[in-house]
């Protein structure tokens, strides 16, 4: 099942994705899975074309993964961590598919790194490894879009990494996926830049949920971006950038300078 957030006019819903149309439900997705563990529907039907997608999630956080691939820590002549490398990217980074990535005035490169997003369903705390999956509604992509230039100069992961629209989601929230050896591939003006499979994650899923709840408490809606392959590169005004997962779809974003 694939869970949208869209607006058509001044109303905004959430539905499930059948091909071409919307099938609206009641509510909001993460308080009915929580209650009954499905979304019941309410018959209501849109055609997509007419739908502006939007993020399909509104989390009160989002808790990111460095150098949870081998690759990228060995393109970044870093150590492997022994432990999660774990850092926050505020909701209002948060954009969704088709909307702009804007260059702050003062960047000098900015990079795109895909990322499989974990979508929390329901309250976690101290969640069990063999229980991580309970918590979890979903999966989507996710861009974990950086400016590397003030990344390098003051070692502040958060600031490079926060500013507004630098946390692309979407298109949907995949609920029916195997997240374990998924293809995530970024593709910059149709050209593919990063290829790799979710198997090849340093911390699995469970762990990752298992360590990161032994921290802070994760609320509905919230994003657990899992890391990024090797291969990042810099994003320029007028490029358009796409994360695609395998079995989730993909998220497009265009690029733009700060106005």
């Amino acid at each position: 099942m694939k869970i949208v957030r869209f607006a058509v006019g001044r109303k905004v819903g959430y539905g499930v994705l059948d091909g071409n149309v919307i099938r609206g439900f009641r509510g909001s997705p993460f308080a009915l899975f929580k209650r009954f563990g499905r979304l019941p529907l309410d018959g209501s039907v849109y055609k997509l074309e007419d739908m502006r997608l939007l993020p399909p999630c509104l989390p009160s956080k989002i808790v990111c993964l460095g150098l949870n691939y081998r690759s990228h820590a060995e393109e970044t002549q870093q150590p492997v961590p022994t432990v999660p490398l774990i850092f926050l990217k505020p909701s209002s980074a948060v954009i969704g598919p088709d909307d702009k990535i804007i260059l702050p005035r003062l960047s000098r490169r900015v990079d795109y790194e895909c990322e499989l997003g974990i979508v929390i369903g329901k309250r976690a705390k101290d969640v069990p490894e063999d229980k991580a999956k309970e918590y979890i509604i979903g999966y989507t992509c996710f861009n974990d879009v950086s400016e590397r230039h003030n990344q390098a100069e003051d070692g502040q992961w958060t600031r490079a990494k926060g500013y507004d629209t630098f946390a692309p989601v979407g298109p949907v929230i995949e609920t029916a996926v195997d997240p374990d050896d998924l293809k995530i591939e970024t593709y910059l003006n149709g050209e593919r830049r990063q290829s790799a499979r979710t198997s090849d994650l340093i911390f699995g899923i469970p762990r990752l949920l298992n360590f990161i709840s032994s921290v802070m408490t994760l609320l509905p809606g919230d994003v657990i971006a899992t890391g990024t392959p090797s291969g990042i590169g810099r994003l320029s005004p007028g490029d358009v950038v796409e994360v695609s997962i395998e079995k989730i779809g993909t998220l497009r974003n265009f690029v733009v300078s700060q106005s």
